[in-house]
């Protein structure tokens, strides 16, 4: 009597337990780094920011340190507003380098099955996951569908993808990414100075950072021109003699002129790229010279397209709690790093089928201290994973459990130990 009330007890308490609650971010399919729970998302190159910041934050400080102050030595309130305005500069590059790298570049959810071959849409996700491929079957080479579709854009006949790792037809402009392992919409590049993806949710913020990024560079370096120029004036020496009296100024000349022309060759490009309304990925995959543009709007339609449009709500919520029965939730489980080649019913029979074995040879005989610590750390892993899980506890394990005083929260090496 005593062992079934006992076990009546371990069964409600088992299922009135409850797992822990997994957020769509912990089982996230892709490559992509989160932080702050989920909060901000980043590519898996997301070190390669420290660099970026690195090369910006450096010569501003040794600008504002050792270059703005020496032109305009009785002028002291000049020198502190060249100071300000190009920490301020700084702090608003720094900040569009945030937006750029820290959000959903425009991930596309994955879906849970392939899409079904009949009364689909031509193109898009049917019934998407917005777990990101936490489900049974968000794997890559189990899609069966054709490997591309005609769709219409503007009345021109545009060709799209089958992604077998996304199981779905990725809408127009849309490619997947191999580095953060997602299809991100309107895909222009992947982008390894911001650790991150840009597509539809993050370009204008991209092309505002490397504008912004190219006049920085210009400031700085006409800044430390005109300190040269002080200093010629001042001294009246050569322009060698003026570099050996400021070294930084002359370091400063020489570093932002190469990262102009890198910042700002960026630059340019994509501004040719809004005004045809292109992405970096179409201009070297498809070179529309010759063609027609399906996309392109105009020059000014263009440029209304990428600055003014409202960007489109995230389709993934990273910090949802993942919602499905308990072969997804094992599923999730195992791609935390739990890997285990039985399902849940086998493993619970395996385990039974190895305690009711040493029960049997051990029975009419008494139980060992080391004998019940087997049977007894069976006996609580089958117990955990079963409140982990909410499985039904059956009648076997429940005599079992009330025969070893397997109660959670009672002391069954005691009383084994007391009867020994």
């Amino acid at each position: 009597m005593y062992g079934s009330q006992m076990a009546s007890d371990s069964n409600r308490h088992i299922i009135d337990t409850h797992g822990p609650s997994m957020r769509v971010y912990q089982v996230w399919k892709g490559s992509n780094r989160f932080f702050l729970e989920g909060r901000l998302i980043f590519g898996p190159d997301v070190r390669s920011l420290y660099l970026t910041l690195f090369l910006i934050v450096t010569p501003v400080i040794l600008f504002s340190a050792f270059v703005s102050q020496t032109p305009i030595h009785h002028r002291h309130s000049l020198g502190n507003l060249i100071v300000v305005i190009c920490v301020i500069f700084t702090i608003y590059v720094i900040f569009l380098l945030v937006l750029t790298s820290a959000r959903d570049p425009g991930i596309i959810p994955r879906n849970q099955h392939p899409p079904e071959p009949e009364g689909e849409r031509d193109w898009g996700p049917s019934h998407t996951d917005n777990r990101g491929g936490a489900g049974v079957g968000a794997g890559a080479g189990t899609g069966t569908g054709p490997p591309t579709k005609d769709v219409m854009v503007n009345g021109n006949v545009v060709k799209v993808k089958y992604c077998q790792t996304c199981l779905l037809y990725r809408p127009p402009r849309c490619s997947h990414c191999s580095i953060c392992n997602n299809c991100v919409e309107r895909f222009d590049h992947h982008c390894p100075w911001v650790g991150q993806c840009i597509g539809k949710r993050n370009y204008r913020f991209f092309f505002m950072f490397v504008s912004s990024t190219t006049m920085l560079c210009l400031y700085v370096f006409g800044f430390c021109w005109v300190n040269i120029k002080k200093i010629m004036d001042v001294y009246h020496c050569t322009l060698w003699r003026a570099f050996m009296k400021s070294p930084i100024s002359g370091i400063l000349i020489l570093y932002t002129f190469i990262a102009a022309w890198f910042v700002g060759g960026l630059t340019v490009f994509h501004l040719y790229l809004i005004t045809t309304n292109q992405t970096t990925y179409e201009n070297f995959r498809y070179r529309y010279e010759g063609k027609v543009n399906p996309y392109d709007r105009g020059c000014i339609g263009n440029f209304v397209e990428v600055f003014l449009s409202r960007i489109p709500k995230s389709k993934n919520k990273f910090r949802e709690k993942v919602k499905g029965d308990s072969s997804s939730a094992f599923n999730s489980w195992r791609s935390l790093g739990h890997p285990n080649p039985m399902s849940p019913p086998e493993m619970n029979k395996t385990s039974i089928d190895m305690m009711e074995m040493e029960m049997e040879m051990g029975k009419r005989q008494p139980v060992g201290a080391e004998d019940f610590e087997d049977i007894r750390s069976q006996m609580e892993s089958v117990g955990m994973e079963a409140r982990h899980r909410n499985w039904e506890i059956t009648p076997d394990i429940q005599m079992l459990a009330s025969e070893f005083g397997m109660e959670y929260g009672s002391t069954p090496r005691q009383k084994i130990h007391g009867s020994l």
